[in-house]
């Protein structure tokens, strides 16, 4: 009987790229036998902004709230975020090519130092050893979703149909959302959840800015629902689940991913670009999108779409388990 397969889900610990390594980790497991390690590699402050390039020696540069990164060396190490490159790149040789190593997103760096790439089209990353996915790898799957929604059912059984989830991300490189931008969202939404009849699921991330986000608090208060203020148990997967319908603010490829595995209408709420021609690769992301059915615009109105669960408006994509597929078979080959 062949031991179950050794698998380190590696990150910097944030939650959104944690979850592109674990998820991908655990379709993995889903094929076969395996035992997977969560990592979070934490540098020190004094060396944490520092780029890739400088971090030429990465043990030393760790933090004491870093895990252990030491032997006995996982079969496959699959790594998301620049933090994780430094260990990525040396990975194989310190294995003794013993360990798969796989890097997601694009790791702006040598390629030919990992086993294999997986990256969003929208990246443009090309290789003999890359694959290219519609958006991210993430933890999405029906049975994952049904399991967190049982700890909300009580809060969210009896909200009126359509359940339109709200998911606001916020400031990055590419895009910013001000008072002005929240409330003309927020203003919108508002209608359109009125004219439906249904009820709010409301959830921001880190990344929102605080004025940002008491604007939607204060103007979506009074809708029948649920707004998530950060805290206690996060109820994300939850509203996954509930939702029948979700608009999603155009700074996220994860949280528009994740909507498109299940299936249900996708609108995109539009932000601030922060300089001219930024946001260009989420356009890529977001046309592939409506290509496909998956997404479309959002301008004060919900797009149709079956507003029961039991209906799906596209086929769920789950690019999720097409990377495990292709990287099982890669191991396969190479450690038979």
């Amino acid at each position: 009987m062949p031991q179950p397969l050794t698998i380190w889900a590696v990150s910097d610990g944030r939650v959104g790229i944690e979850n592109q390594a674990l998820g991908l980790a655990e379709a993995v497991q889903e094929l076969t036998a395996s035992t997977i390690v969560v990592k979070r590699i934490r540098y020190s402050s004094l060396y944490d902004r520092l780029p890739t390039a400088l971090k030429l020696w990465p043990d030393a540069m760790l933090s004491e709230r870093s895990d252990s990164l030491d032997a006995p060396y996982p079969d496959i190490w699959i790594a998301a975020g620049r933090a994780t490159v430094p260990f990525s790149s040396r990975m194989r040789k310190r294995s003794g090519q013993r360990t798969m190593v796989v890097q997601l997103q694009n790791p702006r760096h040598n390629l030919k130092a990992f086993d294999l790439v997986i990256a969003p089209e929208h990246d443009h990353v090309r290789g003999k050893n890359v694959l290219s996915l519609i958006g991210s790898t993430n933890r999405v799957a029906p049975h994952r979703l049904e399991i967190a929604y049982e700890n909300w059912r009580d809060h969210i059984d009896n909200l009126p149909h359509p359940r339109v989830c709200v998911m606001v991300g916020g400031r990055s490189k590419a895009y910013d959302i001000d008072e002005k931008r929240a409330h003309a969202l927020a203003i919108e939404i508002r209608s359109a959840i009125q004219q439906s009849g249904g009820s709010l699921l409301l959830t921001v991330s880190r990344r929102t800015p605080d004025n940002a986000r008491r604007v939607f608090e204060d103007v979506l208060h009074d809708l029948p629902g649920i707004i998530y203020d950060g805290k206690g148990e996060n109820p994300y997967f939850a509203f996954l689940y509930a939702a029948d319908h979700f608009l999603v603010t155009e700074d996220s490829v994860n949280m528009a991913t994740e909507v498109a595995g299940t299936g249900k209408p996708l609108q995109i709420l539009p932000l601030e670009r922060r300089t001219l021609g930024s946001g260009e690769k989420f356009e890529d992301f977001h046309e592939t999108l409506r290509a496909k059915g998956i997404a479309h615009p959002f301008n004060g109105i919900l797009a149709d779409g079956h507003y029961n669960s039991a209906h799906t408006a596209y086929p769920p994509l789950n690019e999720t388990k097409r990377a495990a597929e292709h990287l099982l078979t890669m191991y396969l080959a190479r450690r038979p």
